[in-house]
């Protein structure tokens, strides 16, 4: 079952808030990043994604437009997340969730940029607004990365 990206997106969000603290709060440009690793690892371990909005590729990685925008006011500052949220994922997908947060949540969000630069499904899809990173290479390519 998909779930609302925007709750998918505040969750990220309210892990860095509690993980790291308010001095360290996500960035719009580390979320969009983050969504990418998520959803990609959501594919190739359950065979579904994670949410239903398409990510593209942008000029500084992969970009989930609508939740781009909603946080666009943001610029590079840290987004503070709603705390009030009562959105839960399933004991399953909050395992791997955890898990793929607790890798590559360490980096900053030009490190997370450098590395989906660097893989597969970014490299095959022409960089620009509107041109999806298909599902297809998300799950193709993650299934490579499980361990």
């Amino acid at each position: 079952m998909a779930y609302p990206v925007n709750d998918i997106a505040n969750l990220l969000l309210r892990f860095a808030y509690t993980s790291e603290g308010a001095e360290d709060m996500m960035s719009n440009m580390k979320l969009q990043k983050m969504l990418y690793y998520q959803q990609g690892f959501h594919l190739a371990y359950f065979g579904t994604p994670l949410f239903d909005e398409e990510i593209e590729a942008w000029m500084y990685g992969p970009v989930v437009p609508s939740v781009y925008e909603k946080y666009e006011k943001f610029g590079r500052n840290g987004i503070l997340p709603d705390m009030e949220s009562d959105f839960k994922l399933s004991d399953e997908d909050l395992e791997l969730f955890a898990q793929v947060y607790e890798v590559y949540g360490k980096y900053s969000a030009y490190g997370l940029m450098n590395l989906t630069h660097g893989e597969a499904p970014w490299k095959s899809t022409p960089v620009g607004k509107g041109n999806i990173i298909s599902k297809e290479k998300l799950t193709e390519y993650f299934k490579t990365q499980l361990s």
